[in-house]
């Protein structure tokens, strides 16, 4: 199911993007964020599924090379988000690829766990995007939303028993969203842990658990915000 690869860059790194593209016109571009784990079969069924739904989707690339295990994988994704700075200028590269690829159309984001975290800096920096949706992404934050800055919808689907993000660090999610003026959404399901989407049990372990009427619903909800925005 992997897609067409792309190569972009950020700075001196070389970073492939993964193309799933529609029968027709794209109706908009969908950037997907993945996993610290960066592409997995999970996340690249979910940009397939946004390729047979009439979209143009990429799922962009955070490290440049694959993690071999999780261990990797966390000592990647801190030395990255480490400098805020160097993280945006990552993120906004995989925006910038998809649209040279794309031209003048809408442009969307989603993101899943990292990616989640990903979608939701990148509307906090004031990224020119229509809408992003967060699946099961973390909520810290190591630059908060300036008021009037969020110029994205915002949709946040979280399990309520993620193990990854406490309920204060929810509270404090919609503190900053209000202070910020954003535009938001957030779908809390009860009894849901982290990893949701995902129906293959990772292979490094984690706390990821997969919940299918979590995975539908949340899906669903994307597609009606977006319907709302396009149509």
């Amino acid at each position: 199911m992997t897609g067409e690869t792309i190569t972009y860059r950020d700075g001196e790194t070389d970073l492939d993007g993964q193309i799933y593209r529609p029968a027709g016109s794209p109706r908009a571009a969908v950037a997907v964020f993945p996993t610290i784990m960066n592409p997995t079969p999970a996340v690249e069924a979910k940009a397939q599924s946004l390729a047979d739904a009439g979209y143009l989707a990429m799922i962009c690339d955070f490290y440049g090379k694959q993690p071999g295990n999780i261990a990797h994988a966390f000592a990647w994704a801190n030395e990255l988000r480490d400098d805020v700075d160097a993280w945006l200028v990552r993120l906004r590269s995989g925006l910038d690829a998809l649209r040279e690829l794309s031209g003048d159309i809408p442009m969307l984001a989603i993101g899943f766990c990292m990616g989640g975290q990903a979608v939701l800096d990148l509307a906090r920096d004031g990224a020119e995007l229509l809408a992003v949706t967060s699946f099961h992404g973390l909520l810290e934050t190591g630059r908060q939303a300036e008021n009037g800055a969020v110029k994205a919808r915002i949709l946040v689907c979280h399990g309520d028993a993620d193990s990854l993000v406490p309920r204060e660090q929810v509270l404090a999610f919609w503190e900053e969203m209000d202070r910020a003026g954003a535009d938001w959404h957030f779908h809390s399901y009860s009894g849901v842990p982290h990893g949701f989407t995902n129906p293959n049990p990772p292979p490094s372990g984690g706390p990821s658990v997969y919940d299918a009427s979590a995975d539908r619903q949340s899906w669903a909800a994307m597609h009606s915000l977006f319907d709302e925005i396009l149509d």
